[in-house]
């Protein structure tokens, strides 16, 4: 008698959709934690989103790992196929090393950043030291407003790396309020 698919992986199939279900409540507990500590501290539905974005991108690619190990790949074999893949990765992160740094940095910013959009902040660069108010904080970049109506979007991973200090808190709403 001749096994289908389904008989002759049956395990197989059983122990994957308890692995994706089992994930997929991980995600769902992870967003709702994420949009609780982002609304809780403030912080803006985009950046909330994009959080969630990372989340669920490295819990699928955690999936797809365990996978290829529920369907009998090798250490060896995941191996050959791992170093392969991240050394054309690694040359290709070495060239965009600066927007990786940016991303991490937007990442490490929407869980302790101290400043919020609407605060006025000035920023201690040497060269060029800046004083506005945070209209927005994206994975990349934050854009400052200057006192002179200009826009400066200030890479993240510099606002990691430069003293900041805070001017007025929610410069923004107090600004209305003027009107």
């Amino acid at each position: 008698m001749e096994m289908t698919f389904f008989q002759t992986y049956q395990t197989e199939i059983l122990a994957s959709l308890f692995i994706l279900l089992f994930l997929f409540i991980i995600r769902v507990i992870a967003k709702k934690l994420i949009y609780k500590l982002g609304k809780k501290t403030g912080i803006n539905d985009a950046r909330i989103t994009l959080i969630s974005r990372y989340v669920t991108v490295t819990l699928v690619l955690l999936a797809l790992l365990i996978e290829t190990f529920i369907f009998g790949a090798q250490l060896k074999d995941l191996a050959l196929v791992f170093s392969s893949v991240f050394a054309v990765i690694g040359i290709a992160l070495f060239a965009i090393w600066s927007i990786l740094s940016n991303i991490t940095s937007g990442v490490i910013m929407f869980f302790s950043f101290p400043y919020k959009v609407g605060d006025k902040i000035e920023i201690h660069d040497k060269d060029s030291p800046l004083e506005g108010i945070i209209e927005d904080i994206r994975a990349f970049q934050l854009h400052l407003r200057l006192d002179n109506g200009n826009l400066v979007t200030y890479p993240n991973n510099l606002m990691l790396q430069k003293a900041v200090t805070l001017i007025k808190k929610d410069a923004i709403e107090e600004g209305s309020d003027a009107i």
